[in-house]
């Protein structure tokens, strides 16, 4: 059922992801030209209990679709954790007569988002701004290309130098509670080693790999997801060196250079039509959920199950990288 909706407050959430103002844009622009006005929340949850609130125009969000980071800033709210300060940020919305909201983030948020609109009956739809792409209910997430983009130049990059001089190198990509960064770089990257948290690491396995791997290549590159069972690359380094030391061994840390610079086409579109379809969503009644992109169509997904069931490793990407020879 349709609902009346005239003031949609939006905000970004947790951990910066390339392709956030891009949905910020899509959601102040749609929204005006439904006949509504947009107001952008600044610092995530705790511009929502302080109040700081900006009216947005259309030619406020100009020129931002190629920015990576978020114009709108983003912040930890502890605070938001408490009933109380929820209360607050309640009272805030009424003051400034906001109607509805558009989060745009990761689980954490969409954990806050939840318990937030379940207390207040406030309408609230997600958009899934991470680079991890771990959230259920969507194919790929705001940010994620991006990030593939940037971890894989740099491993091209990488490579060059182990090349010229006979290195192993263990480069370790962001994905604190999923691979799919470090698998899809490792297998685009020709990765001999791709090690990830959702599979368990065999440490003499990798050496065995290497060790067979050495008589035929001139150097070496294992991909490490930071969320790894058996530690992050440097851990994992130190305990391969120490059973096979044949290559001259370095460790790089690719780091927060993933979640930052100018987002993909395929970021900026992705974000643009998950920024209108929350807008849409919210003017249809919907409520508690998450806007996504499943088998190229727009799905909503409701909170609790967007958290609680995060997005599946593709086996049949796994069986590719065992069969072009890559260890995982």
């Amino acid at each position: 059922m349709a609902t009346s909706i005239q003031r949609i407050g939006v905000l970004t959430s947790g951990g910066d992801a390339p392709g956030m103002n891009a949905c910020v844009r899509a959601v102040v622009r749609s929204t005006i030209q439904r006949g509504g006005e947009a107001v952008g929340i600044l610092s995530g949850f705790e511009g929502l209990i302080e109040g700081y609130f900006r009216p947005l125009a259309a030619h406020d969000v100009s020129n931002i679709i190629q920015r990576g980071g978020t114009i709108l800033k983003s912040a930890r709210c502890p605070r938001f954790h408490e009933a109380e300060w929820r209360r607050i940020a309640r009272a805030r919305l009424s003051e400034a007569g906001i109607d509805a909201l558009v989060v745009v983030g990761g689980d954490g948020t969409f954990t806050g988002a939840k318990i937030f609109g379940e207390e207040h009956g406030f309408p609230i739809i997600g958009t899934p701004g991470t680079i991890d792409n771990d959230l259920f209910g969507t194919d790929f997430t705001i940010g994620y290309d991006t990030a593939l983009n940037t971890a894989l130049e740099a491993i091209d990059r990488i490579r060059d130098t182990a090349d010229s001089h006979n290195r192993l190198f263990f480069i370790e990509v962001m994905g604190r509670d999923a691979g799919f960064i470090a698998l899809n770089t490792g297998i685009a990257g020709g990765a001999e080693g791709i090690l990830i948290p959702e599979s368990k690491t065999d440490i003499d396995g990798l050496v065995r790999h290497l060790e067979n791997g050495h008589i035929t290549h001139s150097s070496s590159i294992v991909v490490v997801s930071e969320g790894d069972d058996e530690g992050g690359a440097l851990e994992i380094a130190a305990k391969v060196k120490e059973r096979f030391d044949k290559y001259d061994t370095r460790v790089t840390i690719i780091g927060h250079i993933q979640r930052g610079g100018s987002p993909t086409c395929a970021d900026r579109v992705l974000a643009t039509r998950l920024g209108v379809a929350a807008v849409e969503g919210l003017h249809q009644g919907k409520h508690g959920c998450m806007a996504g992109i499943q088998y190229r169509d727009v799905i909503y997904t409701p909170f609790e199950q967007a958290i609680k069931h995060h997005q599946a490793m593709n086996p049949g990407l796994l069986e590719l990288a065992q069969t072009l020879s890559c260890y995982y």
